[in-house]
């Protein structure tokens, strides 16, 4: 999206362009109708050059006045550098999504900015650990349907969850370097074994839609797939058996 102020310079250009366009235009009609009015004489062409070089000095005048009014707006201010960069990524995050493998490069680079961000904390362990069943859970989340779905938006909420204390987490422990305040480091060492907690939580709940997909395939394939697999190949083999009979028990055909 084009800021305001980029925006207004635009139109002003193309107002000026448009102007100084049929500026050319009407000296070009006018010293046409001037010299082939005397040398030609009156007539119906001669009208229509005199009746293009009226309507381009017009037209000339009035972009001009439409140019310096709009030049004589007060511009808008720049725009925050802070926001220009955020449109700038959101665009550019757009473009990329829109790609055949834009998700999933876009969500790789913002686990690894995340990993950097978190480099040398005690944190970076448990984040690893969500980051790898969230992923299996992703993976997943395509076969859990049915009595599963409240589940899996259960673990989207638990997932935000767990990454923010995650982030709260390390910042404390950043400010627990600065300084030797105790019970600063006895929250710091609470919010660790929390997320520690809800981590492990998070692979059990992981682990559980696994096997609802196990079982739910074992529990498909072996009453559906498998049993017409079964009933087609009995099928063939009753339909080889009877072309062999009939072979064998027909008569001998000579030339």
């Amino acid at each position: 999206m084009v800021d305001p102020r980029t925006k207004h310079f635009k139109r002003l250009h193309r107002l000026r362009r448009s102007a100084r366009g049929w500026t050319v235009r009407a000296g070009l009609f006018t010293g046409a109708a001037a010299v082939l009015l005397p040398y030609h004489g009156l007539g119906l062409p001669d009208a229509l050059w005199a009746a293009a070089a009226g309507g381009s000095i017009a037209l000339a005048g009035l972009r001009w006045t439409e140019a310096r009014a709009f030049a004589a707006l007060p511009a808008p201010p720049p725009p925050d550098p802070a926001l220009a960069a955020e449109r700038s990524r959101q665009r550019l995050e757009s473009f990329v999504r829109r790609l055949p493998a834009g998700d999933g490069v876009l969500d790789e680079v913002r686990r690894q900015r995340d990993r950097v961000r978190l480099r040398g904390t005690s944190v970076l362990s448990s984040w690893h650990r969500l980051d790898r069943a969230a992923a299996t859970l992703s993976a997943l989340a395509g076969r859990l349907g049915g009595p599963a779905e409240p589940a899996v938006a259960e673990a989207v909420a638990a997932e935000r969850a767990l990454r923010d204390l995650a982030e709260r987490t390390a910042g404390v422990e950043r400010a627990v370097r600065l300084t030797s305040d105790e019970p600063l480091a006895r929250a710091h060492a609470e919010l660790l074994s929390q997320l520690d907690d809800g981590v492990t939580a998070y692979e059990q709940l992981v682990a559980a839609a696994a096997g609802y997909v196990a079982e739910d395939g074992r529990s498909a394939a072996g009453n559906g797939a498998v049993n017409r697999l079964r009933e087609a190949t009995d099928l063939l083999r009753g339909v080889a058996a009877g072309l062999s009979e009939l072979r064998t028990a027909g008569p001998t055909l000579s030339p």
